[in-house]
């Protein structure tokens, strides 16, 4: 392994006191490696919640980097200007994202159907370069850090455990694996990038480990030696070998998430009724549902809540400016404990772009604009 490249891995992280790991949270661990990110690299994020992490998405965008993340579906960011495609521009932070609502409905080869209903955030504003329906598809991929886990714990450990028997050994030990592995899966992609439309994971990481223990016994370089002044080889040993044996396409299949505790007294583990064993995927439909205005709300419906109430009042006025005074009397707010409340609450809904202030204590529900496709390509 190159002692230089693994101290340049090292040294781009921070040290932290290993005392200290037991206490630390998810954001915790993240937010030391945002520094390190690197600006052409996407960031996506397999957590279902981002709530209290705007600063973090803060720092990720002032790195230059390009993030696509779910959202909690309790959250509704404003919608501030509508896109062709049916998602929208929003502001977070001070951040102009965009947001993503798609409905995922799959239906498998037994008959059976199910799905969810996702909300994306991403710094990919254009909507003519990065589609929709494209940015739905690409967070699937999120799941792929599974397989590195697998490559990293079942095929170069072997599912043997760390040998070291010290902190420091066991970060040394752990940094030559991950530069080992990082710099197979290059050599990986930098091959199947010579095919034209070739997907990366049609490449075997067992074939390219094989092939890179072959050049380690024969004294070879992992790429062809080349004259100055010629092209260079980006194939080379170990991806002429991933060449000749490419993996077929991957079949989409489903299955549910099971746990690994047989006996357990939540029973809420498969809400989407996915089918209990492997499944062939027949068809995949994916739905970009544009955004409900609030002033679209049905009046006849019983609201569920201060905000529901709120859009019903404007929506009746035909979003005319409003008093917080007049805003209390009709929502029938006497108390003035709650009348203070309602201002405060004003003025939190103003500051998320939700409402729009035309007067000291006078709002009105933001509407979005409408960008309009361009007529050209």
């Amino acid at each position: 392994m190159d002692t230089e490249l693994l101290s340049d891995l090292r040294d781009r992280l921070p040290r932290l006191d290993h005392d200290a790991y037991s206490t630390l949270t998810e954001l915790g661990v993240v937010r030391p490696l945002v520094g390190s990110h690197e600006p052409q690299l996407p960031l996506q994020s397999r957590t279902p919640r981002y709530e209290g992490r705007d600063n973090l998405l803060m720092q990720v965008a002032r790195q230059g980097a390009q993030f696509l993340v779910r959202c909690t579906s309790r959250r509704h960011p404003p919608a501030l200007t509508l896109l062709p495609d049916g998602s929208y521009l929003t502001r977070v932070a001070g951040l102009v994202l965009r947001v993503i609502e798609a409905e995922i409905r799959t239906r498998a080869a037994d008959g059976s159907t199910f799905g969810e209903t996702y909300r994306l955030l991403t710094t990919l504003t254009d909507h003519r370069t990065d589609p929709a329906h494209q940015l739905v598809r690409l967070y699937h991929e999120r799941w792929e850090i599974e397989c590195a886990y697998l490559a990293l714990r079942h095929t170069l450990l072997k599912g043997r455990v760390l040998r070291s028997k010290d902190p420091a050994g066991l970060t040394q030990e752990l940094w030559g694996l991950l530069a080992l592995y990082q710099a197979l899966r290059s050599v990986m992609v930098t091959a199947m990038e010579t095919r034209y439309c070739t997907d990366p994971d049609r490449a075997s990481f067992i074939i390219a480990l094989e092939a890179a223990r072959d050049t380690v016994a024969i004294i070879a370089g992992p790429k062809a030696a080349h004259s100055p002044g010629t092209q260079a080889d980006l194939v080379g040993h170990i991806g002429t070998r991933l060449l000749h044996t490419m993996l077929p396409k991957r079949r989409p299949r489903t299955s549910a998430r099971v746990a690994k505790r047989g006996i357990s007294r939540y029973h809420t583990w498969n809400q989407d009724h996915r089918p209990r064993g492997s499944s062939p995927i027949t068809a995949i439909d994916i739905t970009i549902r544009a955004p409900t205005l609030p002033t679209s709300m049905d009046p006849a419906r019983k609201p569920s809540s201060s905000w529901e109430q709120l859009c019903q009042i404007f929506t009746a006025r035909a979003n005319q400016p409003m008093h917080a005074r007049d805003l209390a009397d009709h929502m029938g707010l006497t108390v003035p404990r709650a009348r203070k409340n309602l201002t405060s609450q004003l003025c939190l809904w103003t500051r998320h772009s939700l409402l729009t202030r035309t007067a000291p204590n006078t709002y009105k529900i933001t509407l979005p604009d409408t960008l309009t496709p361009s007529p050209g390509p």
